[in-house]
């Protein structure tokens, strides 16, 4: 009797001992929450309806500003002007609209600095320039009448006194070195 009391303590304080473990699959350990903006927000303006893609960007403030303008309500304000500006400023940048005079949105531009830049555009820099820093990034992301006109992102390098400029696609595909 003492023996398998002595072994069921053991395979307890065993099995138990593992529950604790958070080297194997489900580790939640250092997780970020996401906020998952929808794919297309349609707002309607009248007889047109205005579109508006929200990007993937995955730093914070980009969607924070981003989902401000989703929730922005132009309401009535457009009325008695042939086109009508709205700007709104976040952290690490800056969202202008541009409204139609019957409140239909036609353009966005997004600018940011500094951002948070998605794993592919990281991977490819450092691949191509190993041993060099990305020291400042810039971030455009620009829409017409519901089209995605532009997206890139502006990137300084550095390597010892070298300074090199690149753009890059969110893909990570590097469009061209600006010197």
């Amino acid at each position: 009797m003492k023996t398998v009391l002595i072994i069921v303590l053991a395979l307890g304080m065993h099995i138990t001992s593992f529950s604790q473990n958070k080297l194997g699959e489900g580790n939640d350990e250092g997780t970020i929450n996401t906020i998952d903006l929808p794919e297309i927000v349609i707002k309607n303006a009248g007889k047109d309806f205005s579109y508006y893609l929200p990007d993937k960007n995955p730093d914070p403030s980009v969607k924070q500003l981003q989902k401000e303008f989703i929730a922005y309500n132009l309401g009535k304000d457009y009325e008695g002007y042939d086109n009508y500006l709205v700007i709104l400023e976040g952290q690490k940048g800056i969202l202008t609209a541009t409204y139609d005079s019957n409140g239909k949105l036609t353009s966005v531009i997004e600018k940011y600095t500094n951002t948070q830049l998605p794993t592919p555009v990281i991977y490819s820099v450092y691949k191509a320039y190993p041993g060099w820093q990305i020291v400042n990034d810039k971030y455009l992301y620009t829409q017409e009448n519901g089209d995605i006109t532009k997206k890139e992102y502006n990137l300084k390098l550095k390597k010892d006194n070298e300074t090199i400029k690149l753009k890059v696609n969110p893909k990570g595909e590097i469009i061209a070195n600006v010197d």
